[in-house]
């Protein structure tokens, strides 16, 4: 990028500035100037922009009126920003969220089964996935969508996969154990297709908090003793144990993020928030970064979710309220809340997000 620097301030200052503004005023201000109108393509301010917004996670939270069959809508909660909300209808359909990874939303047609796109709700681009070519006798089991909906951006390079995986079984004949995993690339436009035997199990939690780490997708299964990995990069599935001074305990609950792009679990007892963060990946070398009290929201403790962290705070989700947990202060700070009855809790539907310019196509 040409920085020549004919105003007041240098260009360099100027891009820095506009790199910590919502893309929605930046693609308002690009009739400013031709710099300006430039920047939304340019790869040099694309990084950066996405480098900025990866130091401030949001929430994403699915709504829908039981009152009404009109397409879903987001509410988007910002520690900075607070509180915003656009829809999807872009997509001229009514679509599902599925997973969410770098800016981009995977999400399922409703009325069309089979159907997904790869959107971005700031820029409001999207993909319309091709469909696989999976034969109509064969189906993903017990319901017919697939158990597991990954999606893994990869910022740098500046592509995408989408991961759909599940049991499979004939028409007319019992499931086998067989996993099917379908994978589409960006850069190919197609699917390619791997089987495998698990013997796994997932909460709704657990098919939410999805991690993109080190070019492969994370799972926490239900029984909280390890992860299952997928490695993108040979289509692979391997288990990750986890350590037992971090899962020991009855009652607790444990739960899958990232924590500034690295594996985090965070495990919540009666009255405690453990933040354990895997600090080197190859070693599954484990550390406890935080003991969070919870005494102050005691009697939301036993239905308060994680959704989203960095090293500063943490987002979670209860079933009308958005919270904020600051780390360097010690407070609790509502958000959100629901002002109207929905068909979900807000933790059904949450997913961590961050705004960014990652293009689809």
């Amino acid at each position: 990028m040409d920085m020549r620097g004919d105003g007041i301030f240098p260009d360099e200052v100027v891009i820095q500035i506009l790199a910590r503004l919502p893309v929605k005023s930046l693609f308002r201000f690009k009739t400013v100037c031709k710099l300006w109108y430039r920047l939304s393509s340019d790869k040099y301010f694309i990084q950066l922009f996405n480098e900025v917004s990866r130091k401030n996670p949001m929430i994403l939270v699915e709504i829908s009126d039981s009152s009404s069959e009109s397409k879903s809508s987001l509410i988007c909660v910002d520690n900075l920003r607070g509180v915003s909300e656009f829809s999807l209808n872009f997509l001229n359909d009514r679509v599902k969220v599925r997973a969410s990874c770098n800016g981009l939303l995977c999400c399922s047609s409703i009325p069309d089964k089979g159907v997904f796109y790869v959107c971005n709700p700031v820029t409001r681009e999207y993909r319309l996935l091709p469909k696989s070519r999976e034969r109509p006798v064969t189906r993903f089991y017990p319901d017919g969508e697939a158990t597991l909906v990954g999606l893994a951006c990869d910022s740098t390079y500046q592509k995408f996969n989408v991961v759909l995986a599940g049991y499979h079984r004939t028409f007319g004949h019992r499931p086998d154990g067989s996993f099917i995993c379908l994978v589409f690339d960006s850069e190919l436009n197609k699917w390619r297709k791997f089987i495998s035997f698990q013997d796994d199990h997932f909460t709704h939690m657990n098919k939410n908090q999805v991690v993109f780490v080190n070019n492969s997708l994370h799972w926490l299964t239900v029984s909280s003793t390890y992860i299952l990995v997928l490695d993108l990069s040979c289509d692979i599935w391997r288990k990750m144990q986890l350590p037992y001074d971090l899962i020991y305990g009855a009652g607790n609950r444990i739960y899958l993020l990232d924590f500034d792009g690295c594996l985090s679990i965070i495990k919540i007892s009666e009255a405690w928030m453990n933040i354990w963060v895997l600090k080197d990946y190859w070693k599954d070398e484990w550390y406890m970064v935080d003991k969070v009290s919870l005494r102050c929201i005691r009697g939301m403790v036993p239905g308060i979710f994680p959704i989203s962290q960095t090293g500063e705070y943490v987002f979670l989700a209860t079933h009308k309220q958005i919270l904020v947990y600051h780390r360097k202060s010690q407070v609790w700070k509502e958000m959100y809340s629901v002002k109207h009855s929905s068909t979900l809790p807000l933790w059904f539907s949450a997913h961590a997000y961050r705004s960014t310019m990652f293009p689809c196509n």
